[in-house]
């Protein structure tokens, strides 16, 4: 027997079977925003104990010291962590390399708890707060009629990005680098929930701003902005050319500002508006070679991201398996993503999202290093906010018991691989 859920979608699971039952009260759990927040971090605190007390902090919790340096008025930092690996040594000096928006987010709390505040819950909370933000963002991607899925597959799909892709293994164990992918992939979802939840100018500025605020966190990810602004122009459309170009230009200042700002920032550290600090940071030195001949973005690299972010298979665990692992068949639920672009319905939106996909990954992909030491394309977080979006229009038709065993596979993926990484990703 089959039962038609809020939005048309159909489910294929026999009402009378008690585990499909189960399934569906189990999934419904994680449909609800709110719920679904509380239960990953429950989880991810407890995996983050399992190593340690949860208010430790991890050997690169370096926003905490570029806030605290923030908060003395000076940009370089004012204590050396525990390790400087990664940090760029000027002239004597300290700094990050990565944008600052993190250490302005945790200003507040390093004010109040000083520069050891636990990075490593910090990572924990903000990452609840993003499973919590995908199960509101694909509540409304339904509501504007851009995906249409039960409140079934939406909660499967919200486990799914908590425990069954990248995002699980940024989670739990504190880090500059998980925590800035952490604050960036926040950001890019706030801005495609604005888009779709508001209209007029509001939507604009607010777009906008999250979109900053991203840029100011992962440079990169001002790309990620294609589709929410393609969405918001084409609801607007019809307005007069005027208002139009009022709202558009509400929406590209804050990113102008953000823009100019990190110039100032570079030039006031590294003396040009276009140096960030990167040539001067203390790589792994299996880097160096390919750095100084190559830079840090170049084609050379495209053979070898392309390999372990989309071709490589972790298991059976071997030396190499801390280097990624294939986004689609560690988490083979993405596959839907593809098949959303043979569709017919909503294709300009669902082209606009791969294009917005595809344009995130360029960068990614010609990027010195794979991510390393990461479980999974830890770099593809930062395109899946589409790619959710794209999976979710691509498995609208799959029956539950298929969206539940892909899922399955997923966790089991990331749970293995959480276990086996995490001796090098808990330091």
């Amino acid at each position: 027997m089959q039962s038609t859920y809020d939005n048309g979608s159909t489910e294929t699971l026999r009402e009378s079977t008690w585990w499909a039952s189960a399934l569906r009260r189990f999934a419904l759990a994680w449909e609800r925003p709110i719920l679904s927040g509380l239960m990953a971090l429950i989880v991810y605190v407890l995996i983050a104990r399992h190593y340690g007390s949860i208010l430790r902090i991890s050997n690169y919790p370096y926003f905490n010291y570029l806030a605290d340096a923030f908060l003395h008025g000076q940009l370089h930092l004012r204590a050396v962590p525990n390790s400087a690996h990664d940090l760029s040594q000027f002239h004597g000096r300290y700094y990050l390399y990565w944008p600052p928006f993190p250490a302005i987010v945790v200003m507040p709390l390093v004010a109040i708890f000083g520069v050891n505040v636990s990075d490593v819950l910090m990572t924990t909370i903000v990452a609840a707060l993003n499973v919590g933000l995908v199960a509101q963002l694909l509540r409304q991607s339904d509501e504007q009629g851009i995906t249409h899925l039960s409140a079934t597959q939406r909660g499967l799909l919200a486990l799914f990005f908590a425990f069954g892709t990248v995002h699980l293994t940024l989670a739990p164990f504190g880090r500059v680098w998980s925590f800035a992918q952490l604050i960036g992939f926040m950001m890019v979802g706030l801005a495609y929930l604005v888009a779709l939840r508001q209209r007029g100018l509001w939507a604009f500025g607010l777009a906008g701003l999250a979109i900053a605020a991203a840029f100011s966190t992962r440079n990169h990810l001002v790309l990620a902005g294609l589709w929410p602004a393609w969405y918001l122009l084409r609801e607007h459309w019809t307005l007069t050319w005027r208002r139009l170009m009022a709202y558009t230009l509400a929406g590209l200042v804050p990113l102008i500002v953000a823009v100019v700002l990190s110039g100032v920032y570079n030039s006031l550290r590294f003396g040009s508006m276009l140096d960030n600090g990167l040539d001067y940071h203390r790589m792994n030195p299996r880097f160096l070679a390919d750095y100084r001949r190559y830079g840090a973005f170049s084609l050379h690299y495209a053979p070898i991201n392309l390999l372990y972010q989309y071709i490589f298979y972790p298991l059976p665990l071997r030396s190499t398996s801390t280097l990624g692992g294939s986004l689609f068949l560690l988490s083979p639920l993405f596959f839907g993503a593809l098949r959303s672009l043979a569709l017919k319905q909503h294709w300009q939106s669902n082209w606009v999202l791969a294009a917005t996909i595809v344009t995130v990954a360029t960068p990614i992909t010609l990027l010195m290093g794979t991510g390393w030491v990461q479980w999974g394309p830890r770099y593809t977080l930062d395109y899946t906010v589409p790619l959710l979006l794209l999976t979710a229009v691509g498995i609208r038709r799959w029956p539950i018991w298929v969206i539940a065993v892909l899922v399955a596979i997923s966790i089991v993926h990331y749970g293995v691989g959480i276990y086996y990484a995490a001796p090098a990703l808990v330091v």
